[in-house]
């Protein structure tokens, strides 16, 4: 049979970039499947920016890493053999398969889904990322109609479709992105009723332009310093959703706090984090609304896609320079 090429954590780049360096690439033996094991060909690999903390033992909901562990990473694959009753050789299946060609894992950690057009979305819209907006936004953030919905990372696979869920729920939404062409996909496309270009803005006066004390819901996807600046335009009683803060990932320790968090007294607001596997239970009806929406064309996503494995950590690196637009994918050679 095959070899398995991987590849492996070789460092843990703490307080900064990711280098090729961190990865190793090796070859091992496939292993078979053994009593209530599925082996999977991994077809397509989903990153995501929390996989850096993952390699520094800093994503605290997760189980720490090694060095010579073989990278985490969600993909999907194809059954190759299976010893659970629940798969067969052909089924798709969505998974934390890592950085291989192929995956043996117990049936309980995967999820078989449908080979239809919207396959790689799974990665995506109706995968981790879909559930993170979805949740986060409706859980926590709880918009109602005629509210003022900011989001940072507005372009990215999680942020675009916060903010049209924020449409669909009747509110007008503002949306933080890097680039003009990412801020014009996001007006024009998206849905987004304004976007501020943090590249070329003035992020502190467009807001003050955009939505000066009126922001009833800001999904934070970034922390440090557009954190601060959306504090301060918050509205009476305004829900922060703390889903992310790509702007840490560069750093070997936490930022500061925000200096404007005094503003959650005075107006009575609430800043709340998720960890969205909280809700997994509720999933399956979750991406049920997810695909009706698609379908109906009430929310619409871009992915990235990528190909080679000899590209795979590159892909990752391409999350930190502002490279992606949309979901992250790589398809495997």
């Amino acid at each position: 049979m095959s070899k398995n090429r991987q590849w492996l954590i070789n460092d843990r780049p703490l307080g900064r970039a990711l280098q090729h360096e961190d990865f190793k690439r090796v070859d091992s033996d496939i292993v078979e499947p053994g009593a209530g094991d599925v082996l999977v060909k991994v077809l397509y690999l989903g990153f995501d920016p929390a996989q850096k903390g993952w390699m520094e033992n800093i994503g605290g909901y997760v189980a720490p890493t090694e060095i010579g562990d073989v990278m985490r990473g969600s993909g999907i694959g194809e059954v190759v053999a299976s010893q659970h009753p629940a798969f067969k050789p052909g089924d798709k299946v969505v998974g934390m398969l890592c950085w291989q060609d192929y995956a043996t894992l117990p049936g309980h950690e995967l999820e078989a889904v449908p080979d239809d057009e919207l396959l790689t979305a799974n990665l995506g819209a109706l995968g981790t990322t879909g559930m993170t907006a979805y949740f986060g936004l409706l859980r926590h953030g709880r918009p109602q109609p005629g509210d003022t919905v900011l989001v940072s990372g507005a372009a990215g696979a999680t942020g675009s479709i916060v903010g049209q869920i924020a449409n669909i729920a009747g509110c007008r939404t503002i949306g933080i992105a890097g680039g003009a062409e990412k801020c014009t996909w996001l007006t024009d496309e998206v849905g987004y009723d304004a976007a501020i270009d943090y590249k070329n803005d003035d992020v502190r006066q467009r807001l003050k332009a955009l939505c000066s004390q009126s922001v009833d819901v800001f999904y934070d996807n970034v922390g440090g310093a557009i954190l601060d600046h959306a504090l301060a335009q918050i509205d009476m009683h305004a829900r922060i959703v703390i889903c992310g803060g790509i702007s840490r990932y560069e750093r070997g320790e936490l930022p500061a706090g925000p200096q404007n968090y005094f503003n959650l007294i005075f107006k009575r607001a609430s800043m709340s984090g998720f960890i969205v596997l909280d809700y997994i239970p509720e999933y399956p009806a979750a991406k049920q609304r997810m695909r009706e929406w698609i379908a109906n064309g009430q929310i619409r996503f871009r992915e990235d896609l990528q190909e080679g494995f000899e590209n795979v950590p590159a892909t990752l690196m391409r999350l930190f320079s502002g490279m992606n637009f949309g979901k992250q994918i790589l398809k495997l050679d």
